[in-house]
């Protein structure tokens, strides 16, 4: 011991500990055996584990297992905790022992502590703040717990906010007709918000497969212990834990149906991050779109114009880029990337145990992060205000040979080839070229030809009316 540490003991003997750490011996020795890699345990997760520690002490007075005035000290610690009042008391690293015993104990050495500030004599970690749980089921419950959390509190809203906005788009762009595109090449005509409404129904899919997962991520490991046999708990805990846990989140949390599925597997933590990918080619789709239609402003599409946000070259003056699209692209690919880990790690069950939590934990906070973000700025920074070149669209679709796909009935596929390749060559609008081709009217061929009428579908021959 210095003047600027102290000795804690654990198991395994004395330590010495910084004096004004919070934490003890054993979260000291986690600092010393892993890598610092600067990748602490995420905020949300360590929110989750103090709400943990609340909700453990609230069923253990309910099942006459620990002093009211201990456990009322020790919640009104673990508040503080899940408040972010005490973050900096969190080192050990992500890449730590696998199945996060140092996380939890980490957090039942903090909450010991400041739980004896509180109450005036000392309160056990293990005996106390860690009673009837063991790592191995608040581990995995701190994912869950964590990622539920998030998944209701930032990133359905911000899919919510991005559904919104293009439906207030569709709305204001309905009348706007555009070539629609396949192989990147002019195609059939649609209107902008028929396009806007595919990308609304990609965010209204991820939503629903979103909340098709929380009835399996709200099913809870607490109560399993070591190894799912419910060892040092008692068989009421886990009930009794989910209900306080419910109480404190306003989320239906509930004992897993098998406690040896919930320790030994993340099979769920990888159903979200699966749906997590889904959401980023999603993004990524919508994102990369929205670059092709802004690009030019002279050479390119310039269907588009998204917000001038800030200068884009460092070289070139008055150069404007997509940057918060490119952003997008760029969060999708890292959770897509994420997922790969997730998926590698979910596979890490062995026996009784997962043994990769701690880089799950990490790497499903961070796509749900990420995510939400993304929704966020690409709604209010791209979507909600994007200006439209109509007299672009217009001049495009008024030199669409392709147009002529509407006539295919009437005249047949091969002559519509005909009237399309010459219309190409001479570079002429397909009305004048077919006029010349065809025994059809000017007038007729107005009808036939119009675009706003070809988003609609059906046939077009026949007789005028």
């Amino acid at each position: 011991m210095t003047a600027t540490t102290r000795v804690e003991r654990d198991s395994m003997g004395p330590l010495d500990v910084p004096a004004e750490a919070l934490w003890g011996a054993q979260t000291q020795r986690a600092i010393q055996n892993f890598p610092s890699t600067g990748l602490r345990m995420p905020r949300a997760f360590i929110r989750a584990l103090a709400l943990i520690k609340h909700a453990a002490a609230g069923a253990n007075v309910e099942l006459g297992d620990l002093p009211v005035t201990v456990a009322k000290a020790i919640q009104k610690a673990s508040l503080e905790v899940a408040q972010g009042r005490y973050d900096a008391q969190f080192p050990v690293d992500v890449f730590q022992t696998g199945s996060g015993t140092s996380s939890n104990m980490n957090a039942n050495e903090v909450i010991a502590g400041l739980a004896t500030g509180i109450l005036g004599t000392a309160v056990h970690p293990n005996d106390q703040v860690n009673m009837s749980q063991s790592s191995n089921d608040v581990i995995p419950t701190a994912i869950h717990v964590s990622a539920a959390l998030m998944l209701e509190e930032q990133l359905l809203p911000a899919l919510k906010r991005l559904r919104e906005v293009l439906a207030e788009r569709c709305e204001e762009l309905g009348e706007v007709v555009k070539t629609g595109r396949t192989h990147l090449m002019d195609a059939m005509p649609i209107t902008l918000a028929q396009e806007l409404s595919a990308w609304r129904a990609q965010v209204s899919a991820a939503e629903a497969r979103l909340s098709s997962v929380t009835p399996r991520l709200h099913a809870l490991a607490q109560g399993g212990t070591a190894v799912g046999t419910g060892i040092n708990a008692r068989p009421q805990f886990g009930a009794a834990f989910a209900r306080h846990l419910s109480e404190s989140t306003h989320l239906k949390f509930r004992p897993s149906a098998n406690y040896f599925e919930a320790l030994s597997s993340q099979d769920t933590a990888v159903e979200l991050s699966g749906q997590l990918k889904v959401l980023s080619v999603s993004l990524m789709k919508i994102a990369n779109d929205l670059r092709w239609m802004n690009s030019g402003p002279l050479a390119g599409l310039a269907e588009i114009a998204l917000p001038a946000l800030q200068p884009g070259s460092s070289i070139m003056p008055g150069k404007v880029n997509p940057v918060v699209a490119e952003s997008v692209t760029m969060i999708a690919a890292q959770v897509i990337g994420n997922d790969v880990t997730i998926t590698l790690a979910g596979q890490s069950g062995n026996f009784q145990l997962n043994v990769m939590l701690p880089v799950i934990a990490y790497d499903l906070l961070q796509s749900l992060e990420l995510l939400s973000i993304a929704c966020r700025n690409l709604a209010d920074h791209a979507l909600a205000n994007f200006t439209v070149n109509r007299e672009r669209m217009s001049d495009a679709l008024a030199r669409n040979p392709i147009l002529v796909t509407a006539l295919n009935p009437i005249i047949g596929y091969e002559k519509g080839a005909a009237i399309a390749k010459k219309a190409y060559g001479e570079g002429r609008p397909i009305l004048d070229v077919a006029a010349e081709m065809t025994n059809l009217g000017v007038d007729e061929l107005r009808r036939l030809l119009d675009p706003r009428s070809l988003t609609e579908g059906g046939i077009k021959g026949g007789p005028s009316t």
